[in-house]
């Protein structure tokens, strides 16, 4: 058993998100620069985001209406007025020696995201709160120098704080995978993690089971993937059984993982919200939430994440598992309703979906492409599963001819009328060729008969090799029975 699976046996843990999106807005903040990931380092600066005397942020509205896309998609309790703060703390990173966040009027509270469980099911998970907030810069260490890059500093966020209540290491990086699907649906952030646009501090405790009381927590910093999390909350939930087991006490602190080592380490005491000095700031009014500017937000909101799994399990008899694949994300399942209205029955939803999670997902993984760059169209696949339907081509073929589409982009009727692919299904051909297959293995046709019923699959690889794969495989097997009893 493991040191995880020990610990799991006594306690049980209590695991609240505090999640930091960046949103795609062109311009910082408060601030006019450009926000562009890759640009040289400090490109992208201006005075107002350098913190030069006699400057003052300008709010961009374009964050507020991104944020209100999340609080609506959440159910989340919408101020009317909502004020910014400054939260005081020097690092080097942040030239003004304070961020401008929001404190105790934020923007959205009391919100839901409902999770996707791993062993089938979902979890409702309650949020205290959806704020806006500017961000760092970022520094690199290097041995006993230190480089800040001040390009991602006053980039705008929201940060998302779910309520201590998700249960395992497997929850938290669900929330954070139902996060990020949520905000690519709205359109409001690309989300990448690589690129740290989307970011994670996770605060673990550990409780006896069965007691109610909170035990005391662990905030582990900056964690930038779904699998960093999950290896990060199980490694803290083992450190602190281990304490607990040993007799020892959890002290509140600020630890960071390390990926590379896979393991965590001491930063800092855990700050409380008086040791960061808050108070409202004197240079931004209020944010005002009108009917006009929500109007505009609940008429530009898309079909959302779990609503359109339920779509697709409920009209088109998708199994769940196959239906979670598809709206992984956006573009993915924009491309199966198209490809379910290119061929015109719902009845083909099945067999769409297993080509394009399937076959269509394995080549695009095989090249590092993502669906927008797959050069098989939604009418290619359902002109491919309609060749198949009506028997032009067999389920073989049709691998054939999607690598083929898959290679040029040429549709799957060209291809087989030019490499005279279509399928032959005609009971009196196929009779004829399996009595040639018959006349030609007599010894074999004596020991079926004879009860080797193994040979079966003999009989129609012979006729398969004789049509140069063109049979259909259910009319051959027809066909060879009947001949062969």
């Amino acid at each position: 058993m493991t040191e995880l699976a020990t610990a799991l046996q006594n306690w049980e843990p209590v695991i609240g998100l505090e999640v930091h999106v960046q949103l795609a807005t062109r311009s910082k903040a408060f601030a006019p620069s450009a926000i562009l990931f890759g640009a040289p380092p400090n490109s992208l600066t201006d005075p107002v985001v350098l913190a030069l005397p006699g400057t003052l942020p300008t709010f961009n509205k374009a964050a507020l209406e991104m944020a209100l896309r999340l609080g609506v998609a959440t159910v989340s309790k919408i101020r009317a007025k909502s004020r910014f703060a400054r939260k005081h703390y020097f690092y080097p990173d942040s030239p003004k020696g304070y961020q401008i966040s929001q404190y105790d009027e934020p923007l959205c509270e009391e919100g839901v995201l409902d999770i996707l469980l791993p062993e089938g099911g979902r979890k409702r998970v309650k949020l205290t709160r959806i704020h806006l907030e500017e961000d760092a810069g970022k520094s690199s260490h290097a041995g006993a120098f230190s480089l800040v890059d001040l390009n991602r500093a006053g980039a705008p966020l929201v940060e998302v704080v779910t309520a201590p209540e998700l249960g395992s290491a497997e929850e938290a990086a669900e929330f954070m995978r139902a996060l990020h699907r949520m905000v690519r649906y709205l359109g409001i952030s690309e989300a990448d993690m690589e690129k740290g646009q989307m970011r994670c501090d996770a605060n673990v405790s550990l409780r006896r089971r069965g007691e109610d009381r909170l035990g005391t927590r662990a905030e582990l910093k900056n964690i930038n993937s779904f699998r960093f999390v999950q290896k990060a909350v199980e490694h803290e939930i083992a450190r602190q059984a281990r304490i607990l087991d040993g007799g020892g006490t959890i002290v509140q602190e600020t630890r960071l993982w390390d990926a590379d080592r896979g393991a965590s380490f001491s930063m800092r005491s855990k700050e409380e919200a008086n040791d960061y000095r808050y108070l409202p700031d004197p240079d931004l009014p209020p944010l005002h939430v009108d009917g006009p500017l929500m109007m505009n937000v609940m008429r530009t909101m898309p079909e959302l994440p779990m609503a359109k799994l339920d779509r697709f399990v409920r009209d088109y008899d998708l199994r769940e598992p196959e239906a979670r694949q598809l709206i992984e994300a956006p573009a993915l399942a924009d491309y199966f309703d198209a490809a379910i209205k290119a061929h015109g029955s719902d009845r083909a939803a099945r067999t769409l979906a297993a080509w394009i999670t399937t076959e269509l997902g394995g080549a695009l993984n095989r090249d590092g492409k993502s669906i927008e760059d797959s050069p098989v169209t939604p009418a290619h696949i359902a002109a491919l599963v309609k060749l198949i339907d009506d028997g032009t081509i067999s389920g073989k073929m049709a691998k054939t001819v999607f690598d083929e589409v898959y290679t040029t982009g040429t549709s799957p009727d060209a291809i087989v009328a030019r490499d005279g692919l279509r399928q032959i299904s005609d009971p009196v051909e196929i009779e004829r060729i399996a009595l040639e297959v018959m006349a030609a293995s007599p010894k074999q046709v004596t020991a079926y008969r004879a009860g080797k019923d193994t040979l079966f699959g003999f009989f129609v690889g012979a006729v398969m090799k004789a049509t140069g794969g063109k049979a259909s495989p259910q009319v051959t097997s027809d066909v060879l029975r009947r001949l062969l009893s």
